[in-house]
């Protein structure tokens, strides 16, 4: 019985408390937290101890849960990789480009399991795109949400955005040769809007717009490739694709289109959207990462590789006096 302990028992540690009892084969043994009335209401609600100190919550667990503000992330995974237990930790993966180059180092000698939380990856939207050939040659991203003081210790860059870097990572197998990005802070001390623009190595080009000040919410992908248009709507859990009719495609909705080189026929696709809960699904991964000894779905340098490249965009809009 893999035996977790968590830290952070605020709004997304609930979920993922909620989430670890109904997991098979783990054991909650107990959680920090620094709300004292907060801790008396989750120790109940869930049955397990509070540990006022984090040590020895570490010493009693295999495995970590860190759902704390960034600001804590590297102290805690640092304390918990020096004493041989596996990560899980939410994103972004540290506060500083130090603290997470470091981290992958430590990682890599502790020869532990280290999963960063980058849960879009587990959205049924982009679950549903798995066996699809992409190989994006643009991409465009609306990420918007309304204003929440909760999320405010980091730019909106760190906070949204983050997300869309890390998808666009997965996809475009290649290398960032250029970024361009300008950002408002309106809210808060940091940016609260941000439109970027990153050109990669082999000529694909992601443009992504993140908002923390909208009146309403949205978290769209759209990606266009030689032969599609792929549309992803991580809120609505809906994709959609859209491309030229192949003798392979079976259970499309198909139309006609004149053009210069003859008539063409377009198929349209929605792929069957599973049913998952994203946070259960990359915790149960996670768990079958340290019991199966594989690789995590969301490793320690794909969280540093997101990282690097928000810190990047924020480099790029202080420059621009904007901020």
């Amino acid at each position: 019985m893999l035996k977790i302990g968590v830290i952070g028992a605020g709004h997304l540690g609930k979920f993922h408390l909620n989430n670890w009892a109904e997991i098979e084969g783990v054991q909650l043994i107990g959680f920090c937290d620094t709300d004292d009335a907060n801790a008396k209401l989750v120790s109940e609600k869930y049955n397990i101890p509070r540990y006022t100190e984090t040590e020895k919550l570490i010493d009693a667990c295999d495995a970590l849960d860190i759902v704390t503000p960034t600001s804590f992330h590297f102290e805690l995974c640092e304390a918990a990789i020096k004493k041989g237990k596996h990560v899980f930790v939410e994103k972004p993966l540290a506060n500083t480009m130090d603290e997470a180059r470091e981290l992958v180092k430590l990682a890599k000698e502790a020869n532990i399991k280290f999963q960063v939380g980058h849960v879009e990856r587990f959205n049924p939207a982009f679950l549903s795109l798995k066996e699809y050939n992409l190989s994006p040659m643009f991409i465009e991203v609306h990420r918007l949400a309304q204003f929440n003081p909760r999320g405010t210790d980091v730019s909106v860059i760190l906070d949204l955005m983050i997300h869309d870097i890390d998808i666009i990572l997965s996809l475009v197998k290649s290398s960032v040769n250029y970024i361009s990005a300008n950002g408002v802070a309106v809210m808060s001390d940091t940016p609260d809007i941000a439109n970027v623009r990153i050109e990669f190595d082999n000529g694909c080009v992601a443009n992504l717009t993140s908002s923390r000040i909208s009146m309403k919410k949205m978290r769209k992908m759209r990606v266009f490739q030689k032969d599609a248009y792929i549309g992803i709507d991580f809120l609505e859990k809906k994709t959609e694709i859209i491309k030229l009719n192949t003798p392979d495609d079976k259970n499309v909705f198909t139309f006609d289109i004149e053009t210069n080189s003859g008539k063409k026929t377009v198929a349209i696709a929605s792929p069957n959207i599973p049913e998952v809960n994203a946070i259960k699904m990359e915790l149960d991964e996670f768990r079958d990462a340290i019991l199966n000894n594989t690789d995590t779905p969301v490793s320690v340098v794909d969280g540093f590789r997101a990282m690097d490249v928000a810190h990047q965009i924020l480099e790029k809009i202080s420059k621009t006096g904007h901020n």
